[in-house]
């Protein structure tokens, strides 16, 4: 005898949904052919969510919660914030380019309520290192922020050209250096 196990069907719809995104964005993915990578039908995505935008959105805060999480941050230690958010981003493609699927379709309109908190606990943070001289005061906390994520991450959304400017083996180190080099007392 089976039993119901919707917590399980969820997660399988999640990485269904994460495969699906990344492959065609929102407007590209289709729910009969989510439905089928996740095994269900596609009722069941529809008990769910209320339609793709829906689960579109969800995905995105489950992302978002996962990366806050496991990638905290470390405001007197950003070189190697900036790292480790490098490496999730190598360890975790298909993210990166549902975070990009994300950004294209849903632009400025982007902002969800535990990204925006989540920033602002950075900057908070950011500023605090800032007090305590651990972080130049020479530059805003909000534009660290802005220029360590977008450093960190500069690699894994990048066109074929600008790889191969810096070899693989090297990329880690020079997001360390950028990021020490900004944030210096």
């Amino acid at each position: 005898m089976r039993t119901r196990d919707p917590e399980s069907k969820r997660q399988q719809l999640f990485e269904a949904a994460l495969t699906e995104f990344a492959q065609y964005g929102a407007a590209g993915a289709r729910i009969d052919r989510l439905a089928r990578r996740a095994g269900i039908s596609a009722g069941l995505v529809y008990a769910f969510y209320d339609g793709k935008d829906q689960l579109f959105d969800a995905v995105f805060d489950q992302i978002a919660a996962l990366t806050i999480s496991a990638v905290p941050v470390d405001a007197d230690h950003l070189p190697q914030y900036a790292a480790r958010l490098y490496d999730a981003g190598l360890g975790h493609p298909q993210v990166v380019r549902f975070m990009t699927w994300y950004q294209l379709e849903r632009g400025e309109s982007a902002q969800r309520a535990a990204v925006t908190a989540a920033m602002a606990d950075k900057v908070a943070a950011i500023k605090d290192a800032q007090k305590r001289g651990t972080v130049t005061a020479a530059i805003p906390a909000a534009q660290i922020l802005a220029l360590v994520l977008t450093i960190a991450n500069m690699w894994n959304q990048s066109g074929e050209e600008l790889l191969t400017l810096v070899p693989a083996g090297k990329r880690r180190k020079v997001i360390i250096d950028a990021v020490a080099r900004l944030t210096a007392p």
